[in-house]
């Protein structure tokens, strides 16, 4: 047999072997896409009730909310602003990032500003009324999407939620990389990470200069340590844009039509098909990686700095958003969450790590209770136009801890409280 005939059916083969394996991914994803997956070994404890009495406090996590509708029927600030008012002071909203797409907010003659005025708007709006405490962090998209002018895309962003929104904090201040830790009540401590400082491009806050704490790259995660060793009598959750663990497309994991048609990735429409072809580009950003994903060099630091101090304290609890989906994986000890889908949804893949894996909008909420315990629910917005909440698909009881002994609200003093930040 010749050379180019052997090459020939290889090439055939191959293309055969491919298609199959196609084939076969799709039939399982049209299974369970967009059905939530419960890990078997956690079933029995998402049924289980909540405590009677209401929470001494509460945090809802809302991630990439920056495509909300405007018009005021936008289903997620729908149910975050439910969610509020049942809540009233005894409770935060954390803002995970990408707070506007696609390029956060650009100047007042850009021909996007208004439309990114008008879906910042829509958030401020519907936290103005909120009694309890607001706290937005930045993403990559809040950066100009990581490009070198980025900083000031920033800068902008956190002068008009200062602006517009008084009462709420833009953390960490000027972009510093943080941590910035704020006292919160039951006991409760929240910690703030710039995640995006560490893949940014350009201008990168540091040092006295910025006003930040931190004056190299890895003195952020020391102060971290710092923090999380003098607190362990309280209950702490870390939060950031980036996530530490994902079975979603930052994560390495894209669907059958991504590998058929991988130019998707660059235009919604672009659906020319490049079988065998179209899967090396999911095999690079699993492999080598974006800017934005866990294997870029840069991200892939970041992460295992980060994980080698949070491995060390029990029961942390690190929030971000990032990948458009919700996912929840206790790991080591530790809880991590991605609560992205604040106005857009993508694909995630069930099972791996993974405890609880939904491609559905919505956010987590995590609730402390006077009694020590500690628990994690999934808030989704209803089908129906005419119902705000829709069914619990998750809730999981992450840990009792000792009950607080101090009062329930704290000081003024304490509850101003900052670390690394900046400001």
């Amino acid at each position: 047999m010749s050379f180019t005939l052997f090459l020939v059916y290889a090439l055939v083969s191959l293309a055969g072997v491919t298609a199959l394996w196609l084939l076969y991914r799709y039939g399982q994803e049209r299974r369970y896409r967009r059905q939530p997956y419960v890990a078997s070994t956690a079933r029995a404890g998402a049924a289980a009730p909540t405590p009677s009495e209401a929470p001494a406090y509460s945090i809802a996590l809302v991630g990439d909310l920056g495509a909300v509708a405007t018009n005021g029927r936008d289903p997620v600030i729908n149910l975050l602003q439910d969610w509020q008012q049942q809540t009233g002071s005894a409770g935060a909203v954390v803002i995970l990032g990408d707070n506007i797409y696609p390029t956060g907010l650009p100047v007042p003659t850009h021909p996007g500003r208004a439309d990114a005025e008008h879906r910042l708007n829509a958030q401020l709006d519907a936290l103005r009324p909120f009694a309890g405490r607001v706290i937005f962090l930045s993403g990559n998209h809040d950066w100009n999407k990581g490009r070198r002018d980025g900083y000031e895309y920033l800068l902008r962003q956190e002068a008009y939620v200062r602006d517009h929104l008084p009462t709420a904090h833009y953390l960490p201040a000027r972009g510093c990389p943080g941590p910035v830790t704020m006292q919160l009540p039951g006991n409760v401590l929240l910690v703030v990470l710039n995640t995006q400082w560490w893949v940014q491009h350009g201008t990168r806050p540091l040092g006295d200069a910025y006003g930040c704490t931190a004056s190299t790259s890895r003195e952020p995660f020391e102060q971290l340590r710092q923090v999380l060793a003098a607190n362990q009598h309280q209950r702490i959750v870390v939060a950031g844009h980036h996530p530490l663990y994902s079975n979603a497309m930052h994560g390495g994991q894209f669907t059958t039509k991504q590998h058929v048609f991988p130019l998707l990735a660059v235009h919604k429409k672009a659906y020319v098909p490049l079988p065998v072809v179209g899967s090396l580009f999911p095999a690079y950003r699993r492999v080598v990686g974006a800017a934005e994903d866990m294997a870029h060099p840069r991200y892939r630091a970041m992460r295992r700095r980060l994980l080698r101090v949070l491995r060390d304290f029990p029961n942390v609890i690190y929030a971000a958003g990032h990948d458009h989906n919700l996912q929840y994986f206790q790991r080591r000890g530790g809880h991590y969450l991605v609560s992205g889908s604040g106005s857009k949804t993508a694909f995630v893949q069930k099972g791996g790590k993974a405890t609880f894996t939904h491609e559905h909008k919505g956010f987590f909420v995590i609730e402390f209770y006077a009694n020590g315990e500690t628990w994690l629910r999934t808030l989704e917005p209803g089908i129906a136009t005419d119902t705000v909440r829709a069914a619990e698909p998750f809730r999981s009881h992450l840990y009792t801890a000792a009950a607080p002994s101090e009062p329930a609200t704290p000081t003024p003093a304490a509850a101003s409280v900052r670390v690394g930040s900046g400001g």
